[in-house]
């Protein structure tokens, strides 16, 4: 099976669930944690649940109980990233992490293109990772609107 597909099939309902729970537009949630993962191809989303490359520090909330694990990045950097128990418990903690900390950029999800500007722009994504801004802004509006089409084609295919 295509991976985007997979990654569609595996984890459109824990995005709806936590769209729902935040108040976040599912797609743009679904097209960061595609852009993060590879479309869940990464070692942290595929061993560790872990769709956002989001950290191991603060407190353990709801979601996230303090599990961590060491990793090296492609830098040659090590890092602690979180590791969750399930798919379901990254995407409601990506939620709560956007919704929580980066208000703004939550306030604006319902419309992708202010959403990717303004997570682009804020302290969520680092240069000094490698991360290139505008490259990040306009990978998640190409992305959110593939997931749309993706989406529109899996529901044809279910009717």
């Amino acid at each position: 099976m295509d991976k985007k597909i997979f990654y569609l099939r595996r984890c459109r309902a824990a995005a709806e669930e936590a769209g729902r729970a935040f108040d976040m537009n599912p797609r743009v949630i679904l097209a960061q944690g595609a852009l993060e993962s590879g479309w869940g191809t990464s070692c942290l989303a595929t061993e560790h649940n872990n769709y956002f490359g989001i950290m191991g520090y603060g407190a353990s909330n709801a979601w996230w109980h303090g599990e961590r694990v060491e990793l090296e990045t492609a830098g040659g950097m090590v890092h602690y990233f979180r590791h969750y128990t399930s798919p379901r418990m990254s995407f409601f903690d990506f939620a709560r992490l956007i919704h929580t900390g980066y208000h703004r950029a939550w306030s604006f999800s319902r419309i992708p293109e202010a959403y990717a500007k303004e997570i682009a722009y804020s302290p969520y994504i680092s240069e000094l990772n490698g991360d290139n801004r505008e490259r990040y802004r306009h990978s998640i509006i190409a992305l959110e609107e593939e997931i749309g089409r993706m989406m529109d084609w899996d529901e044809g295919m279910v009717a």
